[in-house]
């Protein structure tokens, strides 16, 4: 039981990055970088921390809704950072002609 405990605390951390997100239109570049490193950092960690509960744990179902919603919410964040990112890149550039 105490697994089921640890994967649904994860499930709500995961849960929690979604809830809590920045504004990246008011960021500058560096801190934009380090956001995205930050994110795919979070869903590689994550993925681990997911695949180590297989390996102890019986609850396929639990496990597969993790994955589900740590790849949506993480593949969700970067994309939005990877936007922004892109856009102030082409506004800087272009400016700077």
């Amino acid at each position: 039981m105490q697994e089921s405990d640890e994967i649904t605390k994860l499930i709500d951390e995961i849960s929690f990055r979604k809830s809590n997100s920045k504004d990246y239109e008011k960021m500058n570049l560096e801190e934009i970088s380090n956001e995205l490193k930050n994110i795919m950092k979070f869903e590689q960690e994550s993925f681990k921390k997911i695949e180590a509960f297989e390996n102890i744990q019986q609850n396929q179902d639990l496990e597969k809704y993790a994955k589900m919603i740590c790849k949506n919410i993480t593949q969700r964040e970067i994309t939005q950072i990877q936007e922004v990112y892109l856009k102030k890149i082409d506004d800087e550039f272009l400016n700077s002609k």
